[in-house]
């Protein structure tokens, strides 16, 4: 495996658009490169992976689930980032840690043992949403404290921001750079660290042992494997659903409808075909066609906690 692997955090409040950035560097990923992605979801099903999926044979994926990478600097985030190194040996690794987390500390872990020499960290790349900020939205106290050593500032759904309005903004951040920005596009020169390079390959990396997260394993094809958990920063369920199983996209958009999220992802079968989305807030889902063709995947993240059996209920009525 090589060693001083270039390694970019891209961090950023839920909904900012972290998974729509790394997909604008995944399509101007060098052909001559393996890059590895590492995904944090705040929940246990695991969205991002299957949103980025691609048929790109010099791209692999891995997942921690449930929590920032942060507070799991145990088994699960050592076992799935070594079990990524070991499986890709890439040149070049992306991680991207849920929106609830906390992007300063996990800078300061992965400088730290067994990661130091093996990853080379390169300044964080911190997503914001420009316009919920200019109204008035607060950013999250964990993605404040990382705000002062961000190599780049990606000032996302900035569109209809006019220069008074970016200057106004611009003036209530730290002095770094800053790229405005919409559907989170950014051209790969402008990544912090990207000419940065892995040195020559060694044998001596101890991969963590253990098991990074359950594998998805149906007893019954016709019912879903559903995780839920809550933390201080909210309560998240989540679906998995058989790839067998058919979703009815109009009553899945009507049942999303009827509840009070923060933040929805999915990836669903359905009788218009395999589509992903997802939505902040409780805004409308914007659906996109999708390459991933192995289960069906729902997650919702709520304030408090609700009724999982109710929820259940209502999405089951959404199948064929």
């Amino acid at each position: 495996m090589l060693q001083n692997i270039p390694t970019h955090v891209i961090a950023g409040p839920l909904g900012a658009g972290k998974t729509s950035l790394i997909k604008q560097l995944l399509a101007q990923k060098p052909a001559n490169e393996r890059w590895a992605i590492l995904i944090n979801e705040f929940g246990q099903i695991g969205l991002d992976a299957a949103l980025l999926t691609t048929a790109d044979d010099g791209i692999a994926l891995g997942e921690v689930a449930g929590g920032c990478l942060c507070c799991v600097n145990g088994a699960p985030f050592q076992v799935g980032l070594g079990r990524l190194l070991r499986k890709a040996r890439p040149d070049r690794l992306l991680i991207e840690p849920s929106g609830l987390g906390h992007p300063a500390q996990l800078m300061e872990q992965l400088r730290e043992p067994p990661w130091e020499g093996v990853l080379a960290v390169q300044p964080c790349v911190l997503v914001l949403d420009a316009t919920a900020m200019v109204a008035g939205q607060p950013l999250p106290d964990s993605q404040q404290a990382a705000l002062g050593d961000a190599g780049l500032l990606v000032m996302n759904k900035s569109a209809l921001l006019d220069v008074v309005a970016r200057e106004a903004l611009a003036r209530r951040l730290p002095d770094r750079p800053l790229y405005w920005t919409e559907q989170a596009a950014l051209p790969l020169s402008e990544l912090p660290g990207i000419g940065a390079q892995a040195s020559a390959a060694v044998d001596n990396f101890v991969a963590p042992k253990g098991l990074a997260q359950l594998p998805a394993i149906w007893t019954d094809p016709r019912q879903p494997i559903c995780l839920s958990q809550g933390q201080a920063e909210g309560w998240s369920i989540g679906w998995r659903w058989h790839p067998s199983q058919q979703f009815e996209l109009m009553r899945v958009q009507q049942w999303l409808n009827s509840l009070d999220w923060r933040r929805a992802k999915l990836v669903i079968h359905s009788n218009a075909g395999w589509l992903s989305g997802n939505a902040l807030d409780g805004a409308a889902i914007h659906w996109q066609n999708s390459e991933w063709r192995r289960d069906s995947r729902l997650e919702l993240i709520f304030t408090a906690p609700q009724d999982e059996a109710a929820l259940q209920a209502g999405l089951a009525v959404c199948l064929l």
